[in-house]
């Protein structure tokens, strides 16, 4: 298989796969691993604070051994792990050490052409051009051009009221996309040292009057004009800042998505100059002459990242089109997303729109969500075999794309599109027929969540159980927005009630359609008579000795009242519920 882009999900991507047994390669157009994390200088991460999963966890885990533990990446006040883009590449690099995993570097795709069951790719490497055969490609690309390029319908910009069913869309879609940036690291030197910077072309410092204001209407804050808090957003290790500012900062306006490398390269330009502006600003209006930009950061000849950050790409029309609702509400909805869920998310919806005043005046800090799934289907394009797209450009509303695209979603997105990549060559199969449970499952082994749960970590012996439970639908989890960190709680601990319970069985097994169950708290034995409608073969006595197998610290009884943790175990065991497959909207498709 080959993954196009070496990013944050092309790299999970490559390593999950990899893994599980596939031949990988990743073709990247730098030097580097991580793209926006690293090669675009984003390196503060953005949520999942409480939720490590799988590789986002382990490339963490990297990061808190080579710093000295958690304390020594929380530097900054934006995130609570700040890390160096070279160290991250770094971290990455060993990540991918994988004896399936090959990377080409500093390579280019040209082109990409359908040849029988599988594709034709052209890639150009230094001075070579080299074509590649493959079954499967992984679209990992910054804005979506090998999807594009392969024939899958998308769309750009924001979308339609009537089209998505959103309250906070427009009325008309139109083709604006998120503020881009060209992130810069500056380096703090001794005071008295001037680091300052020749005056940009077109400076104004007039255009920057603002950037000190850092107030978080989200958090209910008030105006604060504090340059030194502004400068801490983005405080990373070994006296080294990220300049990555929203407001009157370096964010710029350009939609460059559709446009020839050779038009995005002189549109970049403007993005370049513009951040140059930003740091002459810092320098000589706040006073920071004595922050100079890093030389020791990016192999470039002017030191800034070897790509910009780009907020938003095209977004393929998928299998399932990940819209507002399913996550403010995943379990009212006619599509029953959660339960295909393979990446999770917890930062809220976030969106840069301050550098164009054509953009339709959305309160985006008025949209409140708890944490959320990505559904398995958003990776699979229409109408287009063999290809999987990841990184940004899944099938998401542009509303959503600003939780989805945040750096730790993106890793999951990789690591999912991995394992369905692994799992479709593995069984020979398209993407769009793998068995959605197989892949999920694979994503379990590598401790990478389904759910968002914020209270089962993957140290808990019974994640994987409690995991696969939540992804039917059988326990639900509660869902509620707080702060910059949303939150969704399975509560293992609390009682369940028989209603509950069997309420969430009913959509898997016939047998309990007319089965009557009361708001009392489960017992054991009642459990067995749900069970054993079921199943005749499951008699009280089995239940009880399960039960007793599972070692919770508490004797079987007929009237032991049962925690949400014990009744999800004993389902899970005795019914196995997760072996039923399911479709991309999520419901059931037989036993």
């Amino acid at each position: 298989m080959l993954i196009i882009g070496g990013g944050a999900s092309g790299t999970t991507a490559g390593v999950q796969a990899a893994r599980m047994g596939a031949k990988v390669l990743i073709v990247e157009e730098t030097e580097w691993l991580g793209g926006m994390l690293t090669a675009a200088g984003v390196a503060a991460i953005d949520g999942n604070h409480q939720m490590p999963s799988g590789l986002w966890g382990e490339f963490r885990q990297k990061l808190y051994n080579y710093y000295g533990g958690p304390a020594a990446v929380e530097t900054g006040w934006v995130s609570n792990t700040l890390f160096e883009p070279s160290i991250g590449n770094r971290m990455l690099k060993e990540l991918a050490n994988e004896k399936n995993l090959t990377i080409w570097y500093n390579t280019t795709w040209q082109d990409v052409k359908k040849k029988g069951a599988g594709w034709t790719v052209t890639v150009k490497n230094g001075k070579k051009t080299r074509t590649i055969e493959a079954k499967l490609i992984i679209d990992a690309t910054e804005l979506g051009d090998v999807m594009a390029k392969a024939g899958a319908k998308y769309d750009i910009g924001m979308d339609s009221r009537q089209e998505t069913g959103e309250e906070f869309a427009p009325e008309q879609a139109n083709d604006i996309i998120q503020d881009m940036t060209y992130v810069v690291v500056l380096k703090e030197y001794p005071k008295g040292v001037d680091k300052t910077i020749k005056k940009p072309a077109g400076y104004n410092p007039k255009e920057f009057d603002c950037a000190c204001d850092v107030s978080d209407p989200a958090a209910d804050g008030g105006p604060n004009n504090n340059c030194l808090q502004m400068m801490g957003y983005g405080k990373l290790p070994n006296g080294k800042y990220m300049i990555n500012w929203p407001k009157c900062g370096n964010d710029i306006y350009l939609n460059i998505i559709e446009k020839t490398p050779a038009e995005r390269a002189e549109a970049l330009k403007e993005a370049k100059l513009h951040t140059l502006r930003f740091v002459y600003y810092l320098q000589t209006e706040l006073g920071f002459r004595n922050f100079g930009i890093a030389q020791d950061e990016f192999p470039t000849k002017d030191d800034f990242p070897m790509i910009p950050y780009h907020r938003e790409s095209r977004r393929v029309k998928g299998l399932a089109q990940f819209a507002l609702q399913h996550v403010a509400k995943p379990y009212d909805q006619k599509e029953a997303y959660y339960r295909t869920g393979v990446a999770v998310g917890d930062y809220t919806i976030d969106h840069h729109h301050l550098k164009n005043p054509n953009a339709p005046a959305i309160d985006f800090v008025k949209i409140k969500v708890p944490s959320y799934n990505v559904p398995l289907g958003s990776l699979i394009p229409q109408g287009v075999e063999g290809l999987i797209v990841a990184e940004k450009s899944i099938g998401v509303t542009n509303i959503v794309n600003g939780a989805t695209r945040l750096q730790p979603v993106v890793l999951g997105i990789g690591q999912a599109a991995g394992a369905l990549a692994a799992v479709a060559l593995k069984n020979n199969v398209q993407p769009k027929d793998v068995n959605i449970r197989e892949v999920q499952q694979a994503l379990l082994d590598s401790k990478a969540y389904l759910m968002p749960y914020i209270d089962v970590k993957p140290q808990d012996p019974h994640f994987a159980a409690l995991q696969r439970i939540g992804a039917t639908g059988i326990l639900k989890g509660t869902g509620l927005p707080y702060k910059w960190a949303n939150q969704t709680w399975f509560y293992p601990e609390r009682p369940v009630s028989e209603y509950e319970l069997v309420s969430g069985l009913k959509p898997y097994y016939e047998a309990l359609k007319t089965f009557q169950a009361s708001g009392a708290n489960l017992t054991l034995k009642f459990l067995g008579e749900i069970l054993g409608t079921v199943n005749s073969a499951v008699t009280y006595d089995k239940v009880a000795a399960e039960y007793g197998a599972l070692q919770l610290n508490r004797a079987a009884s007929p009237e032991l009242e049962l925690n949400r943790r014990e009744a999800a175990l004993l389902v899970d065991r005795l019914l196995n519920p997760f072996a039923v497959k399911i479709n991309f909207d999520g419901q059931p498709v037989g036993q």
